[in-house]
């Protein structure tokens, strides 16, 4: 059932009865890429990265959700908590985002995710980096975008939630849409990202 998303691509969040999501889970997960050499295993450092969501009204970003501010001032968006090392390879989500879908203002429109390398190592040093959307409801897989190649920048701006009709078309309490954006950046944290932001809106 799940919709691998290519760069660009967006999938509507309305059921296929026609009904429409309420709580959707952003789930980001990622590897340390093997290191050769015994000196590069010996000097390793775990990679940090960071999940943050973004949450715009209009192009004005109005609040965000971070290892260091848990949950939206209004409550709608959560994150589970921030860890410091990501996976050994299990395959499952290393932080994850809630979002009731419902409670988001109406005055918010889009969600921008981004995963940042807190710890400083580039891309170049994680693998199998993907975010994957996650009906909360009942823990279907709805979508997954998969990062491909490293690279020597230490952000991603991973994907956004947004509603049908997107920023300035009104679109108040229109059906959510996601879409697929895998851009790189630079920055340890979501500020960093802020001016890059913009221009995925």
């Amino acid at each position: 059932m799940t919709v691998n998303l290519a760069k660009g691509q967006r999938i509507s969040l309305s059921k296929s009865d026609g009904g429409e999501l309420t709580a959707v889970r952003m789930g980001l997960g990622w590897q340390a890429a093997p290191r050769k050499g015994f000196l590069a295993r010996l000097t390793a450092k775990e990679i940090d990265l960071d999940a943050s969501a973004v949450l715009f009204a209009g192009r004005e970003a109005v609040d965000v959700v971070f290892f260091q501010h848990l949950t939206s001032d209004d409550g709608s968006v959560r994150h589970t908590g921030d860890n410091l090392v990501g996976g050994a390879g299990q395959g499952g989500d290393d932080e994850s985002i809630l979002i009731d879908l419902q409670r988001v203002p109406v005055h918010v429109d889009q969600i921008l995710f981004t995963v940042n390398s807190f710890s400083g190592q580039t891309f170049a040093e994680v693998q199998n980096a993907f975010c994957r959307l996650v009906d909360e409801t009942n823990g279907q897989e709805l979508a997954r975008y998969t990062l491909s190649g490293g690279g020597p920048y230490t952000a991603q701006i991973m994907a956004k939630v947004h509603r049908a009709g997107g920023a300035g078309g009104g679109g108040a309490g229109g059906a959510w849409q996601m879409s697929a954006i895998g851009a790189p950046a630079t920055g340890r944290t979501f500020q960093d990202l802020l001016p890059v932001l913009a221009s995925h809106l």
